[in-house]
């Protein structure tokens, strides 16, 4: 049968059109105007397009008259109109009759020439509301009414793949990403809640033996002349305490090297040893503090790296117990590490820094125009250690020595004088410890002349303490790892301090505390403390509770000499916190989800000098961490 196209109601593309007529004139072979119409010519195969009864092609009649004008909105030259739909069907009815176009070649065409259609004819109806939008309003008051729905939805994919291919460019979003800040980053939480049973057991002296030197220090001085008692400490009333301990911090890499860190954390107060808050105070707000702050360089090659810390940052040296240096206490000022692989079994490392323990306030004393002297403590430190492996891999053992040296934290009698108010400050008031817990020997800071104004010595007696011992301490720590027992782990712990600058005799000269019984003729017994610590420990279990189920267990001894090290930074746990005490250690683990476990601990101390003072602590603990 014959083959013809029809397309009714077309308006086609200029573009089109006039590449269609170009084809045809080609194709004709003539300079014949292809808009004129002729008679159809056979096709291929003996098949001829229908003629009408007017002699023409299906589609009618196609004669152009002069065509319309389009005038462009922005004023510029008119366009011609486009050819009509009946030109451009009879140019592809021609071109199949001639055999240039195949029969499927001219059906793509036409169904490409009324999609071109449709979006003309929607262009045509935008730019002719967008016309008489725009001659309804002033020049600076464009509004357009209507946008057909086809052009809005290209529009929205146009400004869509502009946006995303922008915040693609700049790393700030894009599907399945985050911004380049983000991915830098790493944050971290971790929550505990402790129940906190205190047990004193019979016998422990309650007749005010046990002075508390760290709330007097951190308050007005206290009147030792003997009209009331000093702040003493509690060894007699059992204790219950509810406690949350909350830390949150981040640490954003820098680039280059550089590692920016910070945490914050609960707390009671400023001490330095503990992040527990004590629930319980008629539901209070609790204040959160700086915890760390610190920047951060590391630089790793193939065999040896090198990290540099400065602000305030988690403990830099190795330890295997709390005697020196408690779990939440950290550091201000700078650190070094440095680390070597000798072999592949030995690898040697180095710790090292200077750390500002106090310095005189700006407008210390406040209450005087005559201004202290500047007094800075520091803490000096360098420790030599290495890791070892055997050869199987399932040992492994670490150890490190260390000499930490604190300047100007002991104490120092002042200039003599003679305090009429408890604001009249002392030449070495700050040599007072800003922070202590208990345990190490105290001697008094103000040489207080005796006079009528205190009736020679009998009133007004404001006193300050500080530390009687200086502090030069040298540490030793181990470790050894068995992992014969996967994922069980055996580990050995175990580490001594002596104090190198310890001198009784110096010290028994001004000793308040940490004394022997009294002698018969004498006033007060002789000095009875001690420089040397201890502790022995066994770790069963994982390395760390990672996995729903896993357990450990611990057990350990310890024996802590009052000056051994600075009572203010140690175990704030055992016994209560500081030095002189001795006793054991017994805890187990067990982990309910990746995240979450449980913990159950014993603590037994006794005092080793001194009146009588034991105590039996249970903390049990939930722990939750990201």
């Amino acid at each position: 049968m014959p083959f013809h196209v029809t397309f009714p109601q077309l308006s086609i593309p200029t573009g089109l059109a006039a590449l269609a007529m170009v084809i045809t004139t080609l194709a004709n072979g003539q300079a014949q105007d292809p808009l004129t119409p002729t008679a159809p010519e056979p096709m291929p195969g003996g098949l001829a397009p229908a003629p009408l009864t007017n002699g023409l092609f299906p589609v009618g009649d196609f004669q152009l008259e002069d065509p319309p004008s389009l005038q462009g909105l922005d004023g510029s030259a008119p366009m011609p109109a486009p050819p009509s739909d009946n030109v451009v069907v009879n140019l592809v009815n021609r071109l199949v009759a001639k055999g240039i176009l195949s029969e499927g070649d001219a059906a793509d065409l036409m169904i490409q020439a009324q999609r071109d259609s449709e979006v003309a004819n929607q262009n045509a109806a935008t730019a002719a509301l967008v016309a008489e939008d725009l001659a309804m309003v002033e020049d600076e008051d464009v509004v357009v009414s209507y946008v057909p729905e086809p052009v809005k939805n290209r529009m929205q994919e146009e400004i869509k793949q502009q946006v995303m291919a922008q915040a693609k460019a700049e790393g700030w979003a894009a599907p399945g990403t985050f911004p380049e800040w983000v991915q830098n980053m790493r944050f971290f939480a971790d929550f505990r809640g402790r129940s906190d049973f205190t047990m004193f057991p019979d016998g422990n002296d309650n007749t005010g033996s046990f002075p508390d030197f760290n709330r007097i220090n951190r308050g007005d001085p206290f009147d030792v002349s003997g009209t009331i008692f000093s702040p003493q400490r509690n060894v007699e009333e059992n204790r219950s305490r509810h406690r949350i301990r909350v830390r949150f911090g981040a640490e954003m890499d820098l680039g280059d090297g550089f590692t920016f860190g910070a945490r914050v954390a609960s707390g009671n107060d400023i001490n330095p040893v503990s992040t527990n808050q004590t629930l319980g105070s008629d539901f209070q707000k609790y204040a959160i503090w700086l915890d760390q702050a610190f920047l951060k360089w590391e630089t790793t090659g193939t065999t040896s790296s090198m990290r540099i810390t400065g602000g305030r940052m988690p403990n830099p040296f190795f330890k295997t117990s709390v005697i020196m240096w408690d779990d939440d206490l950290n550091f201000d000022g700078l650190a070094i590490h440095v680390d070597h692989k000798l072999t592949d079994r030995i690898s040697p490392f180095f710790n090292a820094g200077i750390f500002p323990v106090f310095t005189t306030l700006f407008d210390q004393p406040f209450n005087s125009p005559d201004k202290a002297d500047t007094l800075n403590k520091w803490l000096q430190a360098a420790q030599l250690g290495a890791k070892v492996s055997g050869e199987s891999g399932d040992v492994n053992a670490q150890f490190a020595a260390g000499l930490f040296n604190f300047d100007n934290i002991e104490g120092e009698l002042s200039i003599p004088y003679i305090p009429l108010t408890p604001v009249d400050a002392g030449s070495t008031d700050d040599r007072r410890p800003t922070f202590a817990q208990k345990g190490n020997t105290y001697m008094a800071l103000r040489d207080i002349i005796a006079d009528p104004l205190n009736d020679f010595g009998s009133s007004r007696q404001y006193q300050y303490f500080g530390l009687a011992s200086k502090y030069q301490i040298l540490g030793y720590n181990a470790r050894l790892d068995l992992d014969f027992f996967e994922p069980v782990q055996i580990s050995l712990l175990g580490d001594f301090s002596t104090n190198l600058a310890f001198n009784q005799a110096d010290i028994d000269e001004v000793a308040v505390n940490n004394r022997g019984p009294v002698a018969e003729g004498a006033s007060v017994g002789d000095f009875d403390g001690g420089g040397n610590a201890w502790n022995l420990g066994v770790r069963v279990g994982p390395p760390l509770l990672t996995n729903k189920g896993d357990w450990d267990a611990h057990f350990g001894y310890r024996f802590v000499e009052s000056d051994s090290v600075v009572d203010g930074f140690a175990d704030s746990a055992f016994g209560l916190g500081g030095t002189n005490m001795e006793g054991f250690t017994v805890g187990a683990g067990y982990s309910i989800t990746p995240k979450v476990n449980l913990r159950l601990q014993w603590m037994g101390a006794s005092e080793i000098t001194g009146p009588p003072l034991k105590s039996d602590i249970i903390q049990f603990d939930i722990n939750a961490k990201f």
